[in-house]
């Protein structure tokens, strides 16, 4: 069960309220983010819960037996939507689009994504400035000097950026430069950070695990949400199976399943989920087809010279008639 508290609820009525539901035989976690405070009550004991909706203090009551409970749209029916300050929204009526390198290389290479992405009214820049990589000899990032000039040159063309942080430490020194977290794949179970980003007021990403499932997947939502931030974007990227003709199996199951559990927006990364560029443009506009909300893409001026993540990204060229494939299949899915 999801207990709203009024707004402004002062700490004596606060007190007494959590001591009458306690006294029901619940269990009470006290949670406050961004938008409200609830009490989260857990446990069955046999009561109306209409005995709790009346008592002062209680804006709301919502019967959720879902697991994942602050995720799931059982009690939050009208879909997330979150607000950037560039007027764009990932969520609700709009297609989101991310779109960048796989890693942040030099200054020129940014001013020139930047300006063409503008020029493109892509609003959203991707670009790795910390990359987990399974070689200790692979480039593993500009780091804290590259995400300066990244979030300087995007902030001048009017551009959002998103990139990924790989532990707790680095949340604090990257929070002045960054407008959207994302979370690997490889950290989505890392509890400590989904808790540490929790306490931060930025938009959060959360890439589905490399073998993780649905349930795993929104856990580790619920995780970033029960610490105080609701802004949370959820990204199928494709999952580890036997398969190896491809880099990954991108699951767009996942993309309506998601849909149907949570109001949690939902985004699609067919870069990483395929590994392939041929492959990028049909499986994105499948995904929006699928009910996705945004697309995340990897794109790069040479791919052939590219740092990271060459063979997935899309030349300039061909993102451009991707982003207008992307644009007609979003209109024709919402008529």
């Amino acid at each position: 069960m999801i207990i709203q508290l009024e707004p402004n609820l002062d700490q004596n009525s606060r007190t007494r309220l959590i001591g009458m539901v306690e006294s029901y035989g619940f269990e009470l976690k006290n949670i406050r983010t961004q938008r409200a405070e609830y009490l989260i009550a857990l446990g069955s004991p046999n009561i109306d819960i209409r005995a709790i909706g009346n008592l002062d203090g209680v804006k709301d009551i919502f019967a959720v037996n879902d697991k994942h409970k602050l995720v799931s749209n059982k009690w939050k029916t009208a879909p997330t939507v979150i607000h950037l300050d560039n007027n764009t929204t990932i969520g609700g009526e709009e297609l989101c689009i991310m779109a960048g390198p796989c890693a942040i290389e030099s200054e020129t290479q940014v001013e020139e994504i930047a300006g063409f992405l503008a020029e493109k009214d892509v609003k959203i820049m991707r670009g790795g400035v910390f990359k987990p990589r399974s070689s200790p000899y692979s480039f593993r990032g500009a780091g804290i000097e590259g995400l300066k000039y990244f979030s300087s040159i995007c902030k001048n063309h009017g551009i959002k950026i998103i990139t990924e942080v790989m532990h707790a430490e680095q949340i604090g020194q990257m929070e002045e430069f960054v407008d959207i977290f994302q979370v690997g794949a490889r950290n989505s179970q890392n509890y400590n950070l989904l808790d540490a980003l929790g306490k931060t007021d930025k938009p959060i990403m959360l890439k589905r695990g490399l073998s993780g499932t649905i349930d795993e997947l929104l856990f580790s939502a619920e995780y970033i949400f029960s610490g105080g931030n609701e802004k949370i974007i959820l990204c199928e990227r494709g999952i580890r199976t036997f398969e190896t003709a491809y880099r990954n199996t991108l699951d767009l199951n996942a993309v309506p399943t998601l849909k149907a559990k949570t109001h949690l927006p939902v985004i699609v990364d067919p870069s990483h989920g395929t590994g392939n560029r041929e492959m990028v443009e049909p499986m994105a506009l499948a995904a929006i087809m699928c009910g996705a909300d945004g697309i995340m893409i990897e794109m790069h001026k040479t791919p052939e010279r590219a740092i990271s993540d060459g063979d997935q990204s899309l030349t300039l060229p061909q993102a451009e008639t991707l982003f207008r494939k992307m644009k007609a299949t979003w209109d024709f899915k919402k008529e």
